[in-house]
């Protein structure tokens, strides 16, 4: 588990395909990996890596075809700039929200301005994915903890600060820009419990109208 607090922006240092899987170098930076171990767990642009090399500049990671199908890793390329966050421990501060590291889309930033000394920015989520997203909610932005501060459809709306355009990758960020999304996990086993005893069955549609007043969520 994460914060989505990020604590260095690292750099992919080599890309290594192995059939339709891939291991990559990852350089760390200004994280300290004095309390890293082999086998410990590293967010990366918000997916969760296991170090299984940590040559001392950084780690190596395996990645997975479905983790290559499903996040931005598809397009990696020597050199991109990467969202750093070790694995929470029981004395961390959480100042962001829980985040799992396991991305649920990729988005696309559909806007980008300035609005004082903050940029606004405008983010289309994929369609299955927007009834996840919620005004004043939390989302995981490339592994970064944010606030909703709007939704209009498919698209939501981001205030990032200086100091996040700083430290993160954000600063980057520019119209047709593709994000790793990971929504509230709140929400996901939220769905999931209303679905109740329905869950269960393989041919379940989800959640509807009808399910929802069958088990008393509406009137």
């Amino acid at each position: 588990m994460f914060t989505g607090i990020i604590q260095s922006i690292g750099e992919v240092a080599v890309i290594e395909m192995k059939g339709d899987d891939a291991r990559v170098r990852i350089l760390t930076n200004q994280l300290d990996l004095a309390d890293v171990q082999l086998g410990d767990s590293i967010a990366v642009n918000g997916v969760c890596l296991t170090a299984v090399e940590l040559p001392g500049d950084g780690f190596w990671a395996d990645v997975s075809g479905e983790t290559l199908s499903c996040t931005t890793f598809k397009s990696l390329t020597v050199g991109t700039k990467a969202n750093l966050e070790k694995a929470l421990t029981p004395t961390t501060r959480l100042g962001g929200h829980l985040v799992s590291g396991h991305v649920d889309g990729i988005g696309k930033v559909v806007e980008r301005f300035n609005d004082g000394r903050s940029v606004r920015f405008h983010i289309q989520t994929p369609d299955e994915m927007a009834k996840y997203i919620a005004e004043k909610g939390s989302v995981c932005v490339d592994g970064i903890s944010l606030t909703v501060n709007a939704v209009k459809g498919a698209i939501f709306e981001l205030n990032i600060v200086p100091h996040t355009l700083q430290e993160t990758t954000m600063g980057q960020f520019k119209v047709g820009t593709e994000v790793n999304l990971e929504v509230d996990i709140i929400a996901r086993y939220l769905e999931r419990l209303i679905l109740g005893d329905n869950a269960a069955d393989v041919e379940s549609s989800g959640i509807s109208m009808a399910s929802l007043h069958e088990h008393g969520f509406i009137k």
